[in-house]
């Protein structure tokens, strides 16, 4: 099955027939979702070989203290527009820029970031309506609920129910994974424990943690909200049980991201919640509906992008999944480590974490453009990923005896890449047949990289690496046989982590990226040696 999915792109190119394959199928929203169990789906030529959209690159800028307060009220009214962040998101926003809004709309922030024991004085109607009853807790966490209305539990049982899967996913992460506890509130919610409030949410949110007092340097205590009752008429996907524990394995991570630095790069705390959800709820998939905003289907996007428009943020917790699969599921704790805000901590935003976490791994570039390169063949680089739908490339060619050559150019913004693939047409049997890979970047100071990747006809892979120059200007040649050879992909990676940092916008340090729009070519030429 592996090499049906490596070679898809390639036998399109070649006019070979199309071959079956685990695929997940598009919903009538455009999200992706795991397709009924036994189900296929048999790619068309026309369709393995669709190319990916010119890139259309979302916005950069930051919201301002008003318009976060708008987004909070839009986000918790259940009114979010396409563009809005996680609840989670909205309201650390607001908690981060509260202090500096004045008069009511401080006062409606305050009442905003309240508990909802807050009660019918919350402007937004999100307090509980009657008192709550006694909650339920053990050494470390406590769930209040309320006994009657529309916040009420569906069952006495459902406040245990609560209690068990947040205290299973506190040990996994907590005791498992080794990830800080969330700090305590000292005497709030009625003791030092943890709290988490279930709530009828209405459906648009699934839950949310939220940011409370700073504790010390960058780090802060704060709670959970859950769905009250994930009932089917709301969330129509997923059983109850599926929804209560992967949104608890999400928002967890965000209380203990907290414990670490709550004001971390916005794009690596979504995408490393999102890939935790991985860790305690794999089978139940939901993450997989951001496909479309991942890397592996979106890669003209950057890595580091907190979309106001899409959800990029969650979609990349491929790149975490491909981090874990191929140096182990501690790397992201250790990447965490070096963002940390305390003493013992690293100090270091999102990508300088990263580049030190990789130091001794070939580099974070190097391994930024292999992850790239490999998201080509998910199948070889993620444990689901026979059942991910076939990546797009941005351009292909069949060259043969008679057409030798094709060029590609284009323009890719930083953390970013282009694929093309060439795949040997008639002519081309014989073992002394090459393919010669010309690449030609911008200077070698802007971390540009080359990746040829031969997909050999028995589904293995040749994965090799271009030398640029300080030009970044280089040479590949790589078996072309029709023979022993299905195709061959060259990805050209902008890997820049170059910013004029703290411009207030939603990438990487909030900076300004100094390497976007480089332009990149690569010249396929067959040759005979």
């Amino acid at each position: 099955m592996r090499r049906i999915v490596t070679t898809a792109v390639a036998l399109a190119l070649m006019g070979g027939a199309a071959l079956s394959a685990p695929a997940v199928a598009a919903d009538q929203t455009g999200n992706h979702r795991p397709a009924g169990p036994g189900s296929t789906h048999v790619p068309s030529p026309a369709e393995a070989l669709e190319l990916a959209p010119e890139p259309a690159l979302p916005e950069f800028g930051a919201a301002t203290p008003t318009e976060t307060l708008a987004t909070a009220r839009r986000v918790l009214a259940g009114k979010a527009l396409p563009r809005d962040p996680s609840a989670t998101l909205a309201l650390r926003d607001l908690w981060l820029n509260k202090t500096r809004l004045r008069g009511n709309e401080r006062r409606l922030a305050d009442r905003l970031l309240a508990r909802p024991t807050d009660g019918v004085g919350d402007p937004q109607g999100f307090g509980y309506t009657v008192p709550e009853a006694a909650p339920i807790c053990n050494t470390r966490l406590c769930i209040h609920y309320v006994p009657t209305g529309a916040d009420a539990p569906p069952s006495p049982e459902w406040p245990a129910t609560n209690l068990a899967i947040m205290d299973a996913v506190w040990s996994h992460e907590v005791d498992g994974l080794g990830y800080r506890a969330p700090l305590t509130d000292g005497a709030k919610g009625g003791n030092a424990l943890f709290d988490v409030y279930l709530k009828d949410l209405g459906g648009d949110i699934y839950g949310f943690c939220a940011g409370e007092d700073q504790v010390r340097n960058r780090t802060g205590s704060g709670y959970c909200v859950l769905d009250n009752d994930f009932a089917a008429a709301q969330f129509p996907t997923g059983t109850p049980t599926d929804n209560l524990t992967v949104t608890a394995a999400h928002e967890f991570f965000h209380a203990i991201q907290y414990a670490y630095d709550y004001r971390e790069d916005p794009w690596m705390m979504e995408s490393t919640a999102t890939w935790m959800e991985e860790r305690i709820a794999t089978a139940v998939n939901d993450n997989r509906q951001y496909f479309p905003w991942s890397q592996i289907y979106a890669p003209y996007v950057p890595l580091d992008l907190f979309s106001r428009n899409e959800g990029y943020q969650y979609g990349n917790w491929v790149f975490w999944e491909y981090l874990s699969t191929k140096y182990g599921v501690g790397i992201v704790k250790k990447a965490w480590d070096q963002a940390g805000s305390l003493k013992s901590d690293g100090g270091k935003y999102s990508l300088t974490a990263l580049q030190k976490v990789l130091k001794k791994k070939g580099g974070f570039g190097k391994v930024y453009a292999q992850y790239a390169a490999g998201n080509l063949t998910p199948a070889a680089n993620f444990p689901e990923g026979a059942e991910y739908p076939f990546p797009k490339v941005r351009g292909g060619k069949a060259l043969s005896k008679r057409k030798r050559t094709k060029r590609f150019s284009t323009k890719i913004n930083h953390l970013a890449s282009a694929s093309y693939v060439y795949s040997p047409g008639k002519g081309l049997g014989s073992k002394k047949w090459k393919l010669s890979v010309k690449v030609n970047g911008p200077a070698k100071a802007t971390s540009p990289y080359a990746v040829v990747v031969v997909h050999l006809a028995n589904g293995k892979r040749q994965t090799k690496m271009v030398k640029l120059n300080r030009r970044g200007a280089g040479h590949k040649v790589v078996a072309f046989s029709g023979k022993r050879v299905a195709a061959v992909s060259v990805t050209l990676v902008n890997g820049s982590t170059r910013y004029r940092c703290g411009k207030r916008t939603v990438l990487a340090c909030a900076g300004l990226p100094l390497d976007d729009k480089e332009r990149f070519s690569v010249v396929g030429k067959v040759v005979k040696r």
